[in-house]
């Protein structure tokens, strides 16, 4: 299966947010270079990747573009 990079960030809590929020609206994520960066530090060359399925990428780079709905 291929994968396709919908979020980079130098932030491994915020890619694990991003990963939450795309889980709970029933995509497939999956965060690459995490540990890397945890064990090297920052580098341009180490950003952290949250991915999706290829025929996820669209729907959820829309999703992720989305404003978030207010709060009650």
């Amino acid at each position: 299966m291929d994968f396709v990079t919908v979020h980079t960030t130098f932030s491994a809590a915020e890619a694990q947010l991003i990963r939450s929020r795309l889980e709970v609206a029933n995509f497939h994520p999956n965060v690459i270079n995490e540990a890397s960066v945890a064990f090297a530090g920052f580098s341009k060359s180490t950003l952290i990747q949250v991915q999706v399925p290829t025929a996820e990428a669209a729907e959820a780079k829309a999703f992720l573009a989305a404003p978030d709905a207010p709060a009650e």
